[in-house]
């Protein structure tokens, strides 16, 4: 065993782009792979920082989300959402909980949705096309398809999805700052649910409600969080995931040059890729977890109690498991990458993100040759107080 590494201030120190995560993390992962770090209420926690430790700290059931999710939780991310939904439980409480909807989510179900997406992303490029060139690829594509596909899964009609998006971006706004936005948004959410238990269809939605009414002890704050919870993450990540993924194509021309829309392997292979290299958020930590005993982790001993940041933009940059990790490839074969998470949090909806990603942006390639950035990088503005970076606005261009 290793000495206990001091406390080193944290956050660490930012990027020079968005385009690759600290660069301490190359540092720690070869010298201090767990490190102890200061948060900047001046508790301690450690850093998970190689693919090996981080990938346990998501499977080993010793690091708890809800002992993590609580009021004294170590980050504040998604404020009270983060308690009583899916990704602030642990088993068997979250087993139960996700059993009730993960059959909306599987690989058999989803790949039965992919013609009806490819069909809707068509449309979209078709009033792409009307719009430009250049147009704005958020409101007309990145923007509409996921909402769209999970309002669809949630049975919530047409003339309501642009309020319901509005509730969504509250949910991944500021708690701390602006609390009353989300919680109005959580209150949105609890009149939606009361209308469909009123009035059930053949939803996900309703889905919810019928599992929650048959048991005594799942609460009407966890259904309202879960519901929450599931859409949110059913269309802000995957937005942000495409927005990123031209950003990133638009540095690498070559690769784009000879990336082909009407190869499908080609296509998944570029998605997985570019959600290994992406950067979601200025930290790269996802969700913290919470020792329930005394564990080692990474040759360090933690005791009972102690916070764990697992930073997956520093595991997805771990050349051990990535050769030239800090090279995009868009042919990379091998890439067990953990932009989704692993173990029971792995993403509820990844195969349902991946099957949107990989026909937009196939279709995006097919249709619109030359396509790239219309106005120049420095241009562009990222929303803030979010924590996923959120583009407001994302003009491209493309040869008529």
């Amino acid at each position: 065993m290793t000495q206990e590494p001091p406390a080193i201030p944290y956050p660490l120190a930012p990027a020079p782009t968005i385009y690759h995560p600290s660069p301490d993390y190359t540092r720690m992962r070869e010298t201090c792979p767990v490190a102890r770090v200061e948060l900047p209420d001046g508790a301690c926690a450690y850093l998970a920082t190689r693919h090996a430790d981080v990938r346990r700290v998501f499977t080993d059931q010793r690091f708890s989300r809800a002992a993590a999710a609580g009021p004294n939780r170590p980050t504040r991310e998604l404020g009270s959402l983060a308690e009583d939904s899916l990704i602030g439980m642990d088993p068997p409480r979250h087993t139960t909980m996700r059993r009730a909807v993960s059959h909306a989510f599987t690989v058999r179900r989803v790949e039965e949705l992919r013609p009806r997406v490819a069909a809707l992303v068509d449309r979209m490029i078709d009033e792409l096309e009307a719009a430009g060139p250049p147009a704005d690829l958020i409101t007309h594509l990145s923007g509409p398809l996921p909402i769209s596909v999970i309002s669809t899964l949630f049975g919530i009609p047409e003339r309501d999805r642009e309020r319901v998006r509005q509730w969504s971006d509250a949910l991944v706004g500021d708690w701390d700052a602006d609390p009353d936005a989300p919680r109005a948004a959580l209150e949105a959410f609890r009149e939606l649910i009361d209308e469909r238990r009123r009035e059930p269809g053949d939803d996900l939605m309703s889905a919810l409600i019928s599992v929650w009414d048959d048991h005594d002890d799942l609460t009407e704050r966890e259904l309202v969080s879960v519901t929450a919870g599931i859409f949110v993450g059913g269309h802000e990540t995957t937005t942000n995931q495409l927005n990123l993924f031209l950003l990133v194509l638009a540095r690498h021309p070559e690769q784009l040059a000879g990336l082909r829309g009407d190869d499908p392997v080609a296509v998944a292979r570029a998605v997985e890729e570019l959600s290994r290299f992406i950067q979601l958020g200025d930290n790269g930590v996802l969700l913290p977890r919470v020792t329930t005993e005394e564990v080692e982790l990474g040759g360090v001993r933690l005791p009972a109690g102690a916070a764990v940041l697992p930073a997956i933009a520093s595991a997805n940059r771990d050349a051990t498991v990535f050769p030239g990790a800090d090279t995009l490839d868009l042919t990379r074969v091998h890439n067990p990458h953990l932009a989704f998470g692993a173990g029971p949090h792995h993403c509820l909806g990844a195969a349902l993100a991946r099957m949107e990603l990989q026909e937009a942006l196939g279709a995006l390639l097919r249709r619109l040759p030359g396509l790239r950035l219309a106005v120049d990088e420095a241009e562009l503005r990222f929303r803030p107080g979010l924590v996923v970076r959120s583009l407001e606005s994302l003009p491209v261009t493309w040869d008529r």
